[in-house]
């Protein structure tokens, strides 16, 4: 077994690193030029990232993927009301990679790039109660 504080350090540098996409996404969204396909995929950078801390925190094991729904699913393994309370943020999934290379490349709205921005936002704080964390991080 992993030492308790070990598994706290690697959680705090998933939340740490999903805290900077976060604030990314938010300062891209403020900015005079909003790139919506960078917002966005931030928003779902973030997300998984929050994901994963928690299932480093609770040592599940997974996959390198950007699939939300299947981070989900490992994450209801421990907590049934992931899938039931996340289950929407799974379509920030597509804006992963499919989004980022010319052959499905597609520009969100900025209404699309506002919405994944809340859907992460709803994400983080969601993880960060089940965490017993208290956000500091200024992508509130």
């Amino acid at each position: 077994m992993v030492k308790k504080e070990v598994i706290d350090g690697l959680v705090s540098k998933w939340i740490g690193i999903a805290e900077r996409d976060l604030l990314t996404a938010k300062q891209g969204l403020e900015a005079e030029i909003v790139i919506t396909d960078t917002v966005s995929f931030h928003c779902q950078q973030a997300v998984e990232k929050y994901l994963k801390a928690f299932l480093v925190k609770h040592q599940i094991e997974f996959t390198k993927t950007h699939s939300i729904i299947a981070l989900l699913n490992l994450c209801s393994t421990v907590d049934k009301s992931f899938n039931e309370e996340l289950t929407e943020v799974d379509y920030l999934t597509d804006y992963a990679v499919e989004i980022r290379y010319p052959d499905e490349w597609y520009e969100p709205t900025i209404e699309e790039a506002r919405q994944a921005f809340q859907m992460a936002l709803k994400a983080k704080g969601f993880v960060l109660d089940k965490l017993k964390i208290v956000s500091t991080q200024q992508g509130k």
